[in-house]
């Protein structure tokens, strides 16, 4: 079970009460600004999960400007040195960066709602499509039938 993590407190917490996955949004660059944590802090949820083995998901799924760039490769370098399991991302323009191997997860946010969508993700380097909300159970087998990659569904929440 995947949870969100508002914060450090909330992240410890999903993972003592048996999640095995959370996401967590760093200071900048994600869809919650109210719930931006710094590299300490997410270092402190990374440290602890991993003690459970449970990972930790960094959420960087906005769009981003051109004067950004630099600042959110730094960042996921960061990220990726702290220990972090994978990145949640938005922006199709971060597959074009030097980043490190950090495993790279398609937000909600990026529309995931056909075979082709996933099959392209798939094919340009993602390890796990997270499906729009909006999808019957019907549409999600058909994507499963028909490509290979880790697939997330939200079953709770917007």
């Amino acid at each position: 079970m995947l949870a969100p993590a508002k914060d450090a407190v909330c992240g410890i917490a999903a993972i003592d009460h048996g999640a095995d996955a959370v996401y967590i949004g760093a200071e900048r660059f994600g869809a919650r600004e109210a719930a931006g944590n710094t590299l300490v802090d997410i270092a402190k949820v990374v440290e602890y999960a991993h003690r459970f083995w449970a990972k930790v998901y960094v959420t960087l799924n906005t769009l981003l400007k051109d004067e950004e760039l630099a600042q959110a490769q730094r960042l996921i370098h960061e990220l990726y040195d702290i220990g972090i399991d994978g990145l949640v991302v938005q922006d199709m323009g971060l597959l074009e960066m030097d980043l490190p191997p950090v495993p790279l997860i398609a937000s909600t946010q990026t529309n995931n709602v056909t075979v082709e969508k996933v099959r392209f993700l798939e094919q340009v380097g993602f390890q796990r499509v997270i499906l729009a909300r909006e999808l019957s159970l019907p549409e999600i087998k058909k994507i499963r039938e028909q490509t290979s990659v880790e697939l997330e569904s939200f079953v709770h929440g917007a």
